[in-house]
């Protein structure tokens, strides 16, 4: 923990880097009535698309990409001034948010050079009394890219402390090259970048550090006739901002502890709803079936998502991977950094128009209710002409093989703590009791596969996400006597001798059905233990990876709650050989 010297020297920092909390407050007066902003106005972009491979006499080969971060205005909407931002492009020009969706084939290798083109200071506040990258000169802005859900070497992953400054010009602790490599031999589905930098993840992706990847197989996806096109295929990536009346994002500059961290706020939750850049958009559809790849994109907000006309959604994957076989529902629960994969069939709708709406508390799941602002997320206006429909659902999409619990070389216990101050405010969050900066204590081997039991012992659901891995859900349990365990494990931090068995046999919670195949990221439910069986091996081919990923600076697994995160719940992954 920081001596009362830094905690004193940070503050002072912060004071000057802010401009003082007096200038903030005023600026908290000046907020957007978001009553104000008519909904529905703003038809729904289509984010550019970047091929991540070149075709030479027909053949698919490997690509160069240099995509820049670069700051912008941007339109959130049609009444709002233009927003300044952070956004990935190709240029000034282009550059978008959320950034272009990278399309990948399978076999083919994709090559990025990230590129800072970001000012010398940020948009948004930050505090630099939680672990943060902090240039020597403090002077730009820090970033690192991290592709979600990517199965590539450590040194591509996007390490939180391998972020660089504007040029290259300084660079984090375990910086390692320019050009990431992204192997794109993994099962075809959904993945998503963002910036992953020390203790600056939540504002660098509330500025905009956003966008969508793809992995196609035609070989395996084509045969399964599943709606495609740019029309019919579109990613939906959704987020919460709140805007002040010249257009800027507002979040708020004073923390909940300001004597113990000036800033950092425990979530981050925004008025407006936008999906692919645009507050409370609307898309014209025809009578048949979409597919719709939807990425929370959220720092905290989880969504329920609904449509009001009552159409279902099918789930052909979750996360990163298909499902064994559609899974139909009324309804559904995303956590920020998970992905649907889902088909609407607008042919089965007695209406002309839907809402994809949301009733998600927040924060998830025991605090305020959804209001008439944050219950829309988007419309769809279905057109009246009938069509004939060239898309089919099968049966059966792609089988992977079931989780093998035998197989599990080791079984380990993952804690959630959260602390608080004399005033119960949230302080900081810690997974298994430890800072990021301890050692690593998670240490497999590449090639096995492990049992974790995540306990959750505080009063909010947390989306664990596991760099590198793919788990299964097995159990979902819930804790009785919950504070006895607790007190224990505060004292001492070892479930094993707490006795969690004693206390791990209260009711299970089932693992919804579109949720039961292979994932990178699960909601960790407050009061439950969780059991997954994570695998460190590709899934759809049981090979061992073509990379080092016992070199440095090796991987990580955090709460994707981006608050959190960045306060400190995040741990090292180091693989032995």
């Amino acid at each position: 923990m920081m001596t009362m010297e830094k905690i004193v020297l940070f503050h002072l920092l912060y004071l000057a880097l802010l401009g003082g909390v007096a200038e903030a407050t005023r600026a908290e007066d000046r907020l957007v009535k978001i009553s104000q902003l008519e909904m529905f106005v703003d038809e729904l972009p289509d984010m550019p698309k970047i091929l991540g491979f070149d075709v030479v006499n027909g053949v698919p080969v490997s690509k160069s990409l240099q995509i820049g971060m670069f700051s912008k205005k941007w339109k959130f909407h049609r009444d709002l001034p233009p927003t300044r931002v952070f956004a990935y492009g190709t240029s000034l020009n282009t550059a978008t948010v959320p950034g272009p969706t990278i399309e990948a084939l399978y076999g083919v290798d994709t090559y990025v050079t990230w590129q800072n083109q970001l000012p010398s200071k940020h948009i948004l506040p930050w505090d630099p009394t939680i672990p943060t990258a902090i240039p020597a000169t403090k002077k730009g802005v820090p970033t690192v890219v991290h592709l979600h859900g990517g199965i590539d070497e450590p040194q591509s992953d996007g390490n939180a402390n391998s972020w660089f400054t504007r040029g290259f010009r300084e660079r984090g602790p375990t910086w390692t090259r320019k050009k990431y490599h992204y192997h794109n031999i993994q099962q075809p589905g959904n993945l998503w970048y963002h910036d992953h930098a020390m203790g600056l993840t939540r504002v660098n992706l509330l500025a905009g550090l956003i966008g969508a990847y793809i992995i196609r197989h035609p070989d395996v996806e084509s045969p399964l006739g599943l709606p495609h096109g740019k029309e019919f295929d579109r990613p939906l990536i959704v987020f919460d901002r709140s805007f002040r009346t010249d257009g800027s994002i507002y979040m708020n500059s004073t923390g909940n502890n300001p004597s113990i961290h000036p800033q950092w706020q425990p979530e981050y939750f925004g008025d407006a709803i936008i999906v692919n850049g645009k507050a409370w958009p609307r898309l014209t559809v025809r009578r048949r079936k979409y597919r719709f790849r939807i990425i929370n994109a959220s720092n905290a907000r989880f969504f329920k998502f609904f449509l009001t006309n009552g159409l279902r959604f099918i789930h052909v994957g979750s996360d990163s991977s298909y499902n064994k076989r559609p899974v139909i529902t009324k309804e559904f629960l995303l956590a920020p950094s998970e992905i649907a994969d889902v088909i609407v069939d607008f042919s089965q709708s007695k209406s002309d128009s839907a809402v994809l709406a949301n009733g998600a508390a927040y924060p998830y799941p025991g605090g305020d209710p959804v209001n008439k602002f944050n219950d829309k997320v988007m419309k769809f206006i279905i057109k009246r002409q009938r069509e004939v429909e060239t898309s089919r659902i099968p049966r059966i999409l792609i089988k992977y093989p079931p989780p093998d619990v035998s197989s599990a070389a080791a079984v380990r216990y993952i804690a959630m703590y959260e602390y608080t101050s004399p005033t119960d405010e949230p302080t900081h969050l810690f997974l298994n009791g430890k800072s990021y900066e301890a050692p690593a204590t998670e240490t497999p081997k590449p090639g096995t596969s492990e049992i974790w039991n995540v306990i959750n012992l505080t009063e909010d659901n947390h989306p664990l996400h596991i760099h590198l891995g793919l788990f299964v859900v097995l159990e979902q349990r819930e804790l009785v006597d919950v504070e006895e365990f607790k007190e224990c494990m505060l004292k001492i931090n070892d479930a094993v001798k707490c006795q969690i068995s004693k206390y791990a046999r209260g009711n299970i919670t089932a693992v919804p059905a579109h949720e039961q195949g292979w994932k990178n990221v699960f909601k960790m439910s407050p009061g439950h233990v969780t059991k997954i069986l994570l695998r460190f091996a590709y899934i759809h081919s049981n090979a061992s990876y073509p990379f080092d990923v016992s070199a440095e600076p090796g991987y990580v697994y955090h709460c994707h709650i981006l608050d959190h995160e960045d306060n400190a719940m995040m741990r090292p992954l180091k693989f032995i050989k």
